[in-house]
């Protein structure tokens, strides 16, 4: 004989609109691995700018203090690492950008300053179309972040300093952004040249007609970092 069809303890069961089950609440990431990761961001801009986006994984732990296994946790392939630190320092050039406007001592040191650190900047970018392989969507997203994030700040910045009468009024954001990557771009293949000096010249060039040069001016932006 067939077996009966089971029926439910409960006859209402059957019909009874069933409840999604519970889903884990997403854990904050751990103070400590996020600062590892931080760490390690900053760690690798700086090998970057002096071994270049191919350095070592090694020297990259080694320089932020901590083991292989903890810097692959964090990212999982060299094109994580180097979008990752991509962005750290976009974000870092769009919020100095305000703060210098804030603490600087006039608003043409503030340009100048946040030129300063926008240089180091593109000179870590340096390799990174060729690091991420042939993920062109990656990187043509990541360029209209960078724009889209820095060239605002960068306008604000030049409009601080034409509203002191400090610089001319003529040169856009974007043409100044675009100046400067230029300027850096061979330094890495060529060890006699110093993009910062004709930075500096740049800058110079942007001194509005009879105003003062900021104090400072004639040194190349950053020497001190190298």
């Amino acid at each position: 004989m067939p077996a009966e069809p089971a029926v439910p303890a409960d006859p209402t069961e059957a019909d009874a609109p069933r409840e999604p089950a519970a889903q884990p609440e997403a854990r904050p990431q751990r103070s400590d691995a996020l600062r590892n990761q931080q760490t390690l961001l900053a760690a690798a801009a700086e090998v970057f700018v002096s071994s270049g986006v191919d350095a070592p994984i090694r020297q990259i732990a080694a320089k932020a203090g901590v083991g292989v296994g903890t810097f692959y946790r964090h990212f999982p392939t060299r094109a994580d690492l180097i979008t990752a630190v991509y962005r750290h320092q976009i974000e870092a050039c769009a919020e100095a950008g305000p703060t210098l406007l804030a603490e600087a001592g006039s608003p043409v040191e503030a340009l100048r300053r946040w030129i300063d650190q926008f240089t180091d900047f593109l000179v870590t970018k340096h390799g990174l179309a060729d690091a991420l392989g042939s993920d062109a969507g990656t990187f043509t997203a990541l360029h209209a972040y960078f724009l889209d994030r820095l060239e605002p700040v960068c306008a604000d910045l030049i409009d601080a300093a034409v509203a002191a009468g400090a610089v001319r009024a003529d040169i856009t954001a974007y043409e100044l952004m675009r100046g400067v990557g230029n300027l850096c771009n061979g330094q890495e293949n060529d060890a006699r040249y110093e993009p910062r000096r004709l930075i500096a010249v740049l800058l110079d060039g942007l001194t509005a007609p009879g105003a003062a040069s900021a104090p400072g001016a004639a040194s190349a932006p950053g020497a001190a970092a190298g």
